[in-house]
């Protein structure tokens, strides 16, 4: 023990991070243990080149954007809907597709305590959003008489709680050896100094490392490995909060498949010019989405000879991958963007402090950067007033009375009876 504590006084010496033993005298073994074995697993090296390097904002420029092309899904005839859904369902009834949930946040943001993908709808009954998840699934797999691969990225924070939900809840009736669960990567934060701060006295501070953590987790996992052993050819990859985020959709799985990409995703149109959401584009001549912030108005009047907006398609957080997408980005490593958040620390007088402003940098990794891998991707416009329900928080646009009101109009007047009943 001795001789850990030396090591880690050594590399807290050399990063300027010493106040994380300020306490050291005053823990227990088990608390001194737990502190030490956390201290000597972080990459201090990685956390002070990413403050740094997050000092530099560096935006596009109009030089380096272009038009990323799109299809408008309100614009296909019934015969190209039908063609295309034909291919989608050939696709799921094979058991070509697998779906993929992004559902490592928690519910802090909606003054909940859990893992975000617990939140109940206040629906009667009311209903959980990995449950609304799952009855997507189980519809289609009561359809195409198919068994669906679900794979559940959890956070080191909600990793247990998620998985004893499930268990608690028995799996909503869906087949348990269908479902696997394995979680996305954290990273420390730091204050606005490039400080470590402490959760509690023994305890580093750390949070998930965001959704583009995907492909090294499910590497780690060995998952990618089980999906090519299953022959599965495309995974739906989506995030839990959006009840109207249909994982099968048959449309998207057939344009997507017929497209010639190996990589696709879902886009919402930009109503407002002025919104600095950012957009799909190709910059340095591969797909990406681009930060328009310094040139939003600008970028947002472009129309092709059609009258078409070029800039307007924004991301909900709806992907196809091809298998072979997956295993390329495995080994890939993608940029880390920062974002500052109010999170609640250990003071220097071993008190928690709550604080009434953000005060911390947290460094994440995105699923989109994975998109500038590839020479080209497939875009689909869809009708946010039908697809797009995501609850965010209780006080803006994306709260969840809309998205009740939008699920109990798109989803619940739709009767599916299914063979296995849910049990608390």
């Amino acid at each position: 023990m001795e001789d850990q504590l030396k090591n880690v006084k050594d590399v807290l010496q050399k990063y300027h991070q010493e106040h994380l033993i300020q306490f050291y005298d005053e823990l227990s073994l088990e608390e001194r243990d737990f502190l030490v074995h956390q201290i000597l697993s972080i990459d201090f090296e990685e956390i002070s080149n990413l403050y740094e390097m997050s000092k530099f904002n560096v935006l596009d420029t109009t030089e380096e954007i272009e038009p990323l092309p799109y299809t408008i899904r309100d614009n296909l005839s019934e015969t190209e809907i039908q063609h295309f859904s034909d291919i989608g369902e050939k696709l799921i009834s094979a058991g070509k597709i697998g779906v993929i949930t992004l559902a490592g946040g928690q519910g802090s943001r909606l003054g909940f305590k859990g893992p975000k993908g617990t939140f109940e709808l206040d629906t009667k009954p009311k209903i959980s959003l990995f449950e609304i998840l799952c009855n997507y699934l189980k519809v289609a797999c009561q359809k195409y008489n198919v068994q669906i691969m679900w794979y559940i990225m959890t956070s080191t924070e909600n990793h247990d709680a998620t998985v004893r939900f499930f268990e608690r809840k028995n799996f909503f009736g869906y087949p348990k050896e269908n479902i696997f669960f394995f979680s996305q990567g954290n990273l420390p934060l730091v204050d606005t100094d490039g400080k470590l701060i402490l959760e509690e006295t023994y305890k580093v501070k750390i949070a998930s490392n965001g959704n583009g953590n995907l492909f090294q987790a499910l590497h780690s996992a060995d998952l990618i490995n089980d999906m090519s052993r299953r022959n599965i050819e495309w995974l739906f990859v989506g995030g839990i909060d959006n009840v109207l985020l249909d994982p099968l959709d048959t449309v998207f799985i057939g344009m997507t498949a017929s497209s010639g990409c190996l990589i696709s995703s879902k886009t919402l149109f930009k109503n407002d010019p002025s919104d600095i959401s950012w957009v799909f584009a190709r910059r340095e001549n591969v797909p990406a989405i681009a930060d328009c912030e310094n040139f939003v108005n600008e970028l947002s009047k472009i129309k092709d000879s059609n009258g078409n907006y070029l800039y307007r398609e924004t991301n909900m957080l709806a992907h196809l991958f091809h298998i072979k997408a997956l295993q390329l980005l495995q080994d890939k490593v993608l940029p880390f963007h920062r974002a500052f958040r109010k999170s609640a620390f250990v003071n220097y007088e071993g008190m928690k402090q709550v604080p009434d402003k953000p005060n911390i940098y947290k460094f994440e990794q995105f699923v989109f950067d994975a998109f500038s891998f590839f020479d080209n991707m497939f875009l689909l416009r869809v009708d946010a007033e039908r697809e797009s329900a995501p609850i965010k928080d209780f006080n803006g646009p994306c709260n969840p009375e809309i998205a009740k009101k939008k699920y109990e109009k798109y989803v619940l007047h739709k009767e599916v009876n299914f063979d296995d009943e849910d049990e608390d």
